[in-house]
């Protein structure tokens, strides 16, 4: 008995051949932007981490020029009131240009201080973004092993809200 050939039969196995193609090309396409997406994300995460240090030594610095100056100025009160008390100053009691010096110096440790604050707050929002960032980049990571869209459209989102921080960082 002859065998009946189906003549759909070459035509199902090209459709098939088609198909699993145009999926190699679309997986291929979407590896190729979950590898430049996650590029793009580690280059920022290395210069948010670059920026949050360099704020945090900045804090460090005026923290360290707020210090000096405090102490400056408590040297130069208990220089003032050592003076006060010499005998041939205790009937005139004048420290008029010693206080405004003090003043001075109190205003300088106030503004290193305030300096202080302001690097701290960058270096942090700066340390949220480096945070965000890497958990993009790991959820992209995993996204492409799973072959998984929907954690890459997470990554994303994820890479979005570091960049508002890295952008806040900035201003």
């Amino acid at each position: 008995m002859e065998e009946i050939e189906d003549p759909t039969e070459h035509l199902h196995e090209q459709i098939n051949e088609r198909a699993e193609e145009l999926v190699r090309k679309t997986e291929s396409r979407w590896t190729l932007f979950v590898a430049i997406s996650t590029a793009l994300m580690a280059v920022l995460a290395a210069l948010s981490g670059m920026f949050a240090g360099h704020h945090s030594n900045e804090a460090l610095i005026m923290q360290i020029k707020s210090s000096d100056q405090w102490a400056y100025y408590q040297a130069k009160s208990i220089k003032a009131e050592i003076r006060l008390l010499l005998p041939q100053n205790l009937a005139t009691k004048t420290p008029g240009a010693e206080k405004k010096e003090q003043e001075d110096v109190k205003n300088t440790a106030e503004n290193y201080e305030k300096l202080s604050e302001a690097h701290l707050q960058r270096h942090i929002i700066l340390a949220r973004c480096v945070t965000l960032l890497q958990v993009a980049i790991a959820v992209s990571a995993i996204a492409i092993i799973t072959r998984r869209r929907f954690l890459w459209y997470i990554g994303i989102a994820v890479a979005v809200g570091g960049l508002y921080f890295f952008i806040a960082g900035l201003i």
